[in-house]
């Protein structure tokens, strides 16, 4: 066989051959954040952002990047669905990791809470402080507890992480070295049933409350963001109220105080910035503890 007939005949493997070299010598491998030469461009790939999001595992959950921190899911916002285990992976440009908080949307009779296997009463917000995202693990939990992280963030009274989870242990009265970033459902988590039971009664209170928070233009859920605040404000200057299991009657105190008040707080104005939770509800709150005295107090 002459080489003219002998590359016709095998002319599809020596091509796949060759492009699976050019492939190999770009490096390119499963965990690459940049595009190499050959590859069709030399922009930066998505990033893949894992975890969970739970009350308990809440799956059919709507999870997207908040780039403009408005609590909804905007166009050009990436976004996911949560699987059946309640877990999600967004994929982000890498650039954005760390740069903008995660958010979680539970919708009322879509999203199922597996700790009763049952739709959801009302829909509610969740979300992760930007300062926790992490690219490199599926660790990026979100919950009642990591959004009060990211709301006493917002206070500017906390310079960092640490300091805010440091402040949210006390009120809590749990234990030094207590990670409330961590998947408190995981069996190897040593307060799983503090955190878990913490986690239900503020997501109660949050989704009782969603009523004088969420609204809807059109087919997208809008979210008043300074009542979002001011309601996280008071569930956090009354957590004694709603860690433990059996504190039925300080949710119920709490819940009809704040379906009163709330109402009262300005919404948030189009174009406006959103009122800083150090000032915005000095008072508000009547006889219930305010944010002043919570979050941005003792």
């Amino acid at each position: 066989m002459n080489i003219f007939k002998y590359y016709q005949k095998y002319r599809f493997v020596i091509l796949f051959l060759a492009l699976v070299a050019i492939i190999a010598g770009c490096g390119l491998s499963d965990d690459s954040t940049s595009a190499g030469v050959g590859t069709g461009g030399t922009g930066s790939l998505a990033k893949s952002i894992s975890g969970n999001v739970a009350d308990g595992y809440l799956v059919n959950a709507t999870v997207f990047l908040d780039k403009n921190g408005n609590y909804q899911l905007d166009a050009g916002e990436p976004f996911t669905t949560t699987d059946e285990n309640g877990a999600y992976t967004l994929n982000i440009d890498p650039a954005d990791v760390g740069k903008y908080p995660i958010v979680a949307l539970a919708v009322k009779g879509v999203t199922i809470d597996k700790d009763t296997n049952q739709a959801v009463a009302n829909s509610f917000v969740l979300s992760m402080p930007k300062d926790s995202v992490n690219g490199t693990v599926s660790n990026n939990f979100i919950s009642p507890l990591t959004s009060q992280l990211r709301e006493m963030l917002e206070t500017g009274k906390y310079a960092t992480l640490p300091q805010a989870t440091d402040a949210l242990r006390t009120k809590m009265g749990l234990p030094a070295g207590t990670d409330v970033l961590a998947d408190y459902m995981a069996v190897n988590n040593a307060n799983n049933t503090t955190l878990h039971a913490a986690a239900q009664n503020i997501a109660t209170l949050m989704g009782n409350q969603m009523g004088q928070v969420l609204g809807a233009s059109g087919s997208t859920v809008t979210v008043d963001v300074n009542r979002y605040r001011g309601m996280m404000g008071t569930i956090f200057s009354n957590m004694s109220s709603v860690r433990g299991p059996n504190a039925q009657t300080g949710l119920s105190n709490l819940n009809s105080t704040m379906t009163t008040v709330l109402p009262t707080v300005p919404p948030t104005s189009v174009g406006q910035p959103y009122q800083n939770m150090s000032t915005a509800f000095r008072g508000v709150m009547g006889g219930v503890s305010t944010i002043t005295g919570g979050m941005m107090g003792k």
